[in-house]
């Protein structure tokens, strides 16, 4: 057992997540990698509900990860500070918000199914923010495990150069180990014990052909790698490894390595490959404020990432950035919008472990810790010194598709109810909470149909409360397929006093690939400039509901081309007034077009049920984009109404007799059928 070390300097940390398509393992690497590297005492399963970072009841009932888990282990004189985050589409934005304030991150793939749709979509959120990566392909031991086609399918699918470490020893279930094509040595586990020895005299020459392509891979990449492959017959494991480590940190290669995380084997050398590859605090770009400042090594600057509710109170996570935060001082809070800042004391500071909490004095840069007391602090909200003032952008949210109508089924528990609500939508900001204007209903809207399930669970379980839910809604748009030209509204209101007074002419036309443009080509001085930004203004109020249903409305361009004005009744609110209201006439003018959400379904069934399969989706409006056999199973990818999706599970299930699983992922808005 390594010791535990405390307060280590910015150079021995590294912050990493772990990323993975649901079900590749992500959960089993984590607790494994906490097991070695003694931070706890027993190996968690997920299937016996044992892990330490899937501790919420919801998870262990559902066996999926949720929400994003803070843990923490030493390996090598260095502190790993880990978050293992979900898997499921439905989470992405709980994904995005742990890879905001991480420094490195682990992709897990699976030996058998290679790159899958979710593995492509956290993929490219890490590229979004730069994030540097190794690859560890897990569940070597599973029939049909191939690492050639895993490492193939990153090449072709995430357009990445791999560059493999390692090779297998053994398939399938006879996997027993890897040879280290760094140090040329073979890594054998027997009863969850690795020992090191001479690569296997029927392996040697594979591993020395495969040794080969990566210096020569490397080379390609890696100029002083290059230097020492033509000046020397190879390259010495010395600057190998320093070069794979600079390919790393600048996104220019990735360090694949293999294993099975469920057998033990694998995980020494992944979690040597961390400290080695991945980069510390120091060695990533100083982080960068909205308004263009940088903060380096001393100012404070931690960041809020995450607000959690908990049976004692409210827990802040922070990523502090810089400086040191202790307890009891005082932190300023921005980004809170409009401007507003408040000063905060931080009462008291908690090294977390999952659910577990330590408490301590101090936090350092580098350090990903809790903190307690801070009542305005946000999500994406920056925590910094009151005399160094700074605000970091927040992550980015993605607009909720699917609704539900939620109610408590004793009206006097609408108040609670409403407070719940309230509390959920602050800790998740992908869940938004509405008022129906028509209906009077409370809609809970969120990224797909297993999110608001466990956010409906969250409210009955922590708020004890018991609510009806009605079927779920999915969130529908308007777009114009012919415009209008020359649509002219006069808005003139005189009541006393100062009156308004605002002519516009407005062309409505399709916008391909876009939301919302406006332009003006008024020219004389007809429509002065500031009130053409309030006739911007007020055709933006005006998309939020279509002639059609209600429904926001997209992809159309307007342009002003003429209007009018009087030299004492025309204002920004005249102006703004008549562009709603004129567009609003122009959209029911035009001819308009519903619009439906539709996710990209990719199924994994039986051979001998896919034509079973095929039907059902073509029942539900699906269109069919390919499909290939892979190891005994065929693979559909389909393009469906989301609409349709919801209770697919059960009916793919009857279908198949539990074989066969599916995944989503959005792809954007289709003319409804």
């Amino acid at each position: 057992m390594r010791p535990r070390i405390p307060d280590n300097p910015l150079a021995i940390v590294r912050n990493l997540g772990i990323l993975a398509h649901v079900d590749a393992g992500k959960t089993t690497v984590t607790e494994r990698m906490l097991y070695l590297a003694g931070a706890t005492y027993k190996r968690g399963e997920v299937h016996d509900g044992t892990t330490v970072t899937d501790f919420d009841p919801m998870e262990r009932d559902r066996g999926i990860t949720i929400f994003a888990a803070a843990v923490s282990c030493a390996w090598d004189g260095h502190r790993v500070n880990l978050i293992d985050t979900p898997g499921h589409v439905d989470f992405s934005d709980e994904v995005e918000r742990s890879l905001r304030v991480l420094d490195g991150a682990i992709a897990v793939f699976d030996a058998v199914a290679g790159v899958e749709p979710q593995s492509e979509s956290v993929w490219r959120l890490a590229d979004r923010y730069g994030v540097p990566r190794i690859a560890f392909v897990n569940k070597l031991d599973r029939a049909g495990a191939d690492l050639d086609t895993a490492v193939e399918s990153i090449r072709r699918r995430l357009h990445k150069a791999p560059l493999m470490v390692q090779l297998p020893i053994g398939q399938e279930d006879r996997f027993t180990g890897v040879v280290d094509l760094v140090r040329m040595r073979a890594l054998v586990w027997a009863d969850g014990v690795c020992s090191a020895g001479p690569v296997p005299e029927d392996l040697l020459a594979q591993a020395r052909r495969r040794r080969r392509l990566l210096e020569e891979s490397v080379a390609e990449l890696h100029a002083g790698a290059l230097e020492e492959f033509c000046a020397r017959p190879s390259i010495s494991d010395e600057t190998l490894a320093g070069a794979l480590r600079d390919l790393t940190r600048s996104g220019a290669g990735l360090v694949v390595l293999c294993g099975s995380a469920y057998r033990d084997r694998g995980i020494e050398p992944l979690l040597d490959a961390v400290v080695a590859y991945l980069p510390s605090p120091l060695d990533v770009p100083p982080v960068r404020g909205e308004d263009g400042a940088e903060r380096a090594a001393d100012p404070r600057a931690p960041l809020a990432f995450k607000v959690n509710a908990t049976a004692t109170g409210r827990l802040t996570f922070v990523r502090v950035y810089s400086g040191t935060m202790r307890k009891g001082d005082m932190v300023l809070v921005t980004g809170l919008g409009t401007g507003a800042e408040r000063t905060e004391r931080v009462s008291r500071i908690l090294r977390v472990q999952a659910d577990r909490h330590t408490e301590v004095d101090l936090a350092v840069a580098g350090d990903i810790v809790a903190v307690v007391g801070l009542k305005s602090a946000r999500l994406g909200t920056t925590l910094c010194a009151p005399g160094a003032p700074l605000v970091l952008e927040p992550p980015s949210t993605a607009e909720p598709v699917v609704s539900v109508a939620v109610e408590a089924r004793r009206s006097t528990d609408a108040d609670r109810l409403a407070s719940g609500l309230a509390r959920l939508a602050e800790e998740d900001p992908s869940l938004a909470v509405r008022t129906d204007a028509e209906t009077g209903q409370t809609l809970l809207s969120g990224m797909g149909e297993l999110h608001l399930e466990v956010a409906v669970d969250k409210l009955r379980r922590e708020h004890v409360m018991d609510v009806r839910v009605g079927r779920p809604q999915v969130a529908h748009r308007e777009t114009v397929v012919r415009g209008v030209s020359g649509l002219l509204y006069r808005h003139v209101k005189q009541d006393g006093g100062a009156g308004q007074f605002a002519h516009v002419v407005l062309d409505v036309e399709p916008l391909d690939g876009g939301d919302f443009e406006f332009a003006s080509t008024v020219v004389g001085g007809r429509v002065p400039r500031e009130y053409v930004r309030a006739v911007e203004a007020g055709c933006r109020d005006a998309l939020a509901d279509g002639p059609l249903g209600g429904h926001p409305v997209t992809g159309l361009r307007v342009t002003l081309t003429d209007g009018a004005t009087h030299p004492k009744d025309s204002s920004d609110l005249a102006f703004r007034t008549a562009g709603r209201l004129g567009l609003r006439e122009a959209l029911r003018a035009s001819a308009m077009q519903l619009l439906e959400p539709v996710v990209e379904v990719t199924v994994t069934v039986p051979g001998d049920a896919a034509g079973g399969v095929l039907g059902d989706l073509a029942a539900r409006r699906g269109r069919i984009s390919g499909s290939s056999a892979r190891a005994g199973t065929v693979v559909i990818t389909a393009v469906v109404p989301l609409a349709e999706v919801f209770g697919y599970a059960t009916r793919l299930r009857s279908r198949t007799q539990g074989r066969g699983t599916f995944t989503t992922r959005p792809a954007g808005y289709a003319p409804a059928r």
